[in-house]
């Protein structure tokens, strides 16, 4: 029952703080910058308060530390809460800088780069004292052992991630939602390995996450800005490490990779045949362009990212 009291902390604190929090950040004026290149009926939202990822980074954190604060003392649990906190930080870094100067540019590429390598290359340090640098084969009993490979792994896989989340928080109720779906097979087999404190933990996001949707579902009265998708992609990824389901979590975050390589492949074409392969990316645009509701593109992506967490689930168990 442990495990579900910090669910519901999370949830009972971001619904109960969420109300005073989006008021003061509309009295502060901290508002979205919409990009130029956005849709014209998304630049309409441009006036809504940006980073409501910081109250689900931080209460997660704090439901864990007064429920189970000597978790702190194990290396694998630290490694997930310092990666969710320091990838929320470069996010709200980011999401500062964007309301300060009025547009969405936000950090340079390059700097963002050079944060998250060092950020993969630090946790990499700190997990390969506990943790070895092989990978399981679903369904087989073969082991790959990377060697220095699995540094390289482990940036691409948190930079991806974070970013992936970051391109697919576009409309209202999308990144959360689907965040949400793709965090439940982590519970799942946290729960049936018997991994208290890392079930909890992500019941904990959960359940703050469901909080935030309430005030996010369209139409949106605040967005979670970089501080929530950068701090969900680091910690899904993290997660796929210390529970060592790194193939797993490729069909897990099966919208944020569909969604991410649509992007490199749209960027590839026009460079390369200086034509569009889909009418707009991130793809979820396209399906506006193309004459849906925005709510219904979002519950697709739902429905889609609910179909990747029970194939994550069947793969998970078997690695």
């Amino acid at each position: 029952m442990t495990p579900f009291i910090v669910f519901l902390l999370g949830l009972v604190a971001v619904l109960a703080v969420m109300p005073a929090y989006i008021n003061r950040l509309r009295r502060s004026d901290t508002h979205q910058s919409v990009s130029e290149y956005s849709l014209q009926e998304f630049k309409e939202k441009q006036k809504t308060p940006t980073m409501g990822g910081v109250l689900f980074v931080l209460f997660p954190i704090l439901a864990m530390s007064i429920v189970y604060p000597t978790s702190w003392a194990q290396p694998r649990i630290a490694l997930l809460y310092l990666a969710y906190l320091a990838y929320g930080l470069i996010g709200f870094w980011d999401d500062i800088k964007i309301i300060i100067e009025k547009k969405n540019d936000g950090l340079s590429a390059r700097l963002k780069f050079l944060l998250q390598l060092i950020l993969a290359v630090a946790f990499y340090l700190v997990y390969r004292s506990s943790a070895s640098s092989e990978i399981l084969i679903p369904f087989t009993s073969i082991q790959v052992d990377l060697g220095w490979l699995y540094v390289l792994l482990v940036f691409f896989m948190f930079t991806g991630a974070s970013n992936a989340v970051n391109l697919t928080d576009g409309m209202d109720g999308l990144a959360g939602g689907t965040s949400v779906f793709a965090l439940i097979p982590f519970a799942y087999i946290a729960y049936i390995r018997g991994e208290e404190i890392i079930f909890a933990f992500v019941l904990a996001i959960i359940g703050s996450l469901i909080a935030y949707l309430r005030f996010n579902w369209s139409p949106a009265k605040i967005f979670m800005g970089d501080t929530g998708s950068l701090a969900l992609g680091g910690v899904m990824a993290a997660l796929a490490f210390v529970m060592k389901l790194e193939i797993a979590f490729v069909v897990i975050g099966g919208v944020f990779v569909f969604e991410t390589i649509c992007v490199i492949l749209q960027i590839g074409s026009v460079k390369l045949r200086h034509k569009r392969i889909f009418i707009y990316t991130p793809i979820h645009y396209a399906f506006t362009m193309s004459g849906w509701k925005e709510r219904n593109v979002v519950l697709m992506f739902w429905g889609i990212g609910a179909v990747c967490a029970v194939l994550g689930i069947l793969i998970g168990v078997a690695s």
